[in-house]
């Protein structure tokens, strides 16, 4: 039998002596946080801001130029 810090779980598998956290991608949390990561990547961007990362591209872009210069 094994005493120390480690114990064999269902699956004959080694484990720390610490308990399950509850928070592996399998458990409740982890699959609502996977829906709402979804969500989120579906979101359509708006134009204000596609407009606003243009410009600044183009600021870098421009700075960039003048210290090669």
């Amino acid at each position: 039998m094994i005493k120390d810090k480690m114990t064999v779980h269902r699956r004959g598998r080694l484990h720390s002596g610490r308990q399950d956290e509850g928070l592996g991608p399998n458990t409740d949390i982890g699959s609502r946080l996977r829906a709402l990561y979804g969500s989120v990547q579906e979101e359509v961007v708006p134009d204000r801001l596609l407009e606003l990362l243009e410009k600044l591209d183009s600021a870098e872009a421009a700075q960039r130029a003048a210290d090669t210069e």
